[in-house]
């Protein structure tokens, strides 16, 4: 038992180092957000001609290096390329409009290429979708937990679920911080495994101490 307590004891310590850690990044330097919904660059060019996005991507690689570029046909027409990426300096304008005239045969010039701004997508845009059906399924979740395990005490076996599922979401979001893994398409998917994972520990949580209580009253 003393061994556990220990265990406990360090697995707490080093949740709590995580959290700080991460909320600590998260206020300074902020979440490394995937290309889309960082503040980029995009440039559509009208090419006139069916293109391959792959071709494209040979060009885009000689002009761009190691930059992170997002590549998309602009219209149903096929005709409209769509580059984004976090900066397009003029050189790089210049480069692309001569390997571009050079591989399709076109004329196209700067003052045709467009070029705007995109402002950074903001942490609760990517969120928002999915709040009102996140604290929904919780009530339900925490209602059908506080029913079971009425035994162990209702408002107790609530507080626990809700605290458990907080420490478990912000030690997610503290690691992603700390390994700067993109914040993007997969965060959501992973937010709700954690949350899945978490509710399926506490149940069997509870199943132990329900089960050991009910021995001991027999």
């Amino acid at each position: 038992m003393k061994n556990i307590s220990i265990k406990t004891k360090i697995i707490a310590i080093l949740v709590a180092i995580i959290i700080i850690v991460g909320i600590y990044i998260t206020l300074t330097t902020g979440l490394n957000f995937e290309l889309k919904y960082q503040e980029t660059q995009r440039m559509q060019i009208y090419i006139g001609k069916e293109f391959e996005i792959e071709d494209i991507r040979q060009i885009t690689n000689e002009v761009f290096g190691d930059q992170t570029v997002i590549i998309q046909k602009a219209r149903e027409l096929e005709d409209v390329l769509s580059i984004t990426t976090k900066e397009i300096t003029e050189e790089q304008k210049n480069n692309l409009t001569s390997k571009l005239n050079e591989k399709y045969g076109t004329e196209i010039t700067e003052e045709q290429n467009e070029t705007v701004q995109i402002p950074k997508a903001r942490g609760r845009d990517l969120i928002k979708p999915y709040i009102i059906p996140f604290i929904i399924s919780t009530v339900i979740i925490l209602v059908c937990i506080a029913i079971k395990y009425n035994k162990l005490g209702a408002l107790k076996t609530i507080i626990t679920s809700i605290l458990s599922v907080v420490i478990a979401q912000l030690t997610l979001l503290s690691l992603i911080a700390i390994t700067r893994i993109p914040v993007g398409r997969l965060t959501i998917p992973m937010v709700l495994i954690v949350y899945i994972l978490t509710f399926i520990g506490i149940t069997r949580h509870f199943d132990k101490k329900l089960n050991k209580l009910l021995e001991n009253e027999k």
